[in-house]
């Protein structure tokens, strides 16, 4: 029960976006420490990456007419 639980708030949280930092995190540590022949910047803190999550949802244009 309680794992059943726990995978039904894991999916209402990637739903919601609640676990993007999460989700930030894994690919920042999969697909960019690891990369040894390329210096890459540290990973954004939570602050900067809602931020910058925001600015791109919301900059340009968005209205249907």
């Amino acid at each position: 029960m309680i794992a059943k639980l726990k995978a039904f708030w894991r999916i209402v949280r990637r739903l919601s976006g609640d676990d993007a930092y999460e989700q930030y995190l894994k690919h920042y540590a999969h697909y960019h420490q690891t990369d040894a022949g390329h210096e890459c910047h540290p990973p954004l803190s939570k602050a900067d990456f809602f931020r910058q999550w925001q600015d791109e949802k919301w900059n340009g244009i968005k209205r249907c007419c």
